[in-house]
């Protein structure tokens, strides 16, 4: 299911039309894109991080939404769902916070505060 979500926003960012488009960026046969869209394949772990990083997605939320797709259990499944589910809710506040670290480096405090919200607003 997630898998899907990812090679559809891969193909999205790089305006592709073609999921064969999607496998050369991979280096994969065409029909490995197919297997991994029917579930028959699962994409590894590396052809994740590839494409989160090409579609601007954490890769950390890519990889575990992969694993919660590899996973036959629902109980298992839905902890990683879990997991994923609270790492992206954490992401906008780690941002802010990261933003507001980095800027307070860069220059006085007022310049920390205009630094800070030109990165919340980016």
């Amino acid at each position: 299911m997630y898998q899907d979500k990812l090679l559809d926003a891969y193909k999205k960012a790089k305006n592709y039309v073609q999921d064969k488009q999607i496998a050369h960026d991979l280096d994969l046969d065409g029909p490995k894109i197919s297997k991994i869209r029917k579930g028959v394949r699962q994409l590894s772990d590396k052809e994740a991080i590839f494409l989160a990083q090409g579609a601007n997605i954490d890769p950390e939320l890519a990889l575990l939404g992969c694993h919660a797709d590899r996973n036959e259990n629902p109980m298992i499944k839905n902890m990683w769902e879990s997991i994923a589910k609270k790492l992206n809710s954490q992401g906008l506040q780690r941002l802010s916070m990261a933003c507001g670290g980095l800027a307070m480096w860069i220059g006085t405090p007022k310049e920390a505060m205009a630094q800070c919200a030109l990165c919340i607003l980016c």
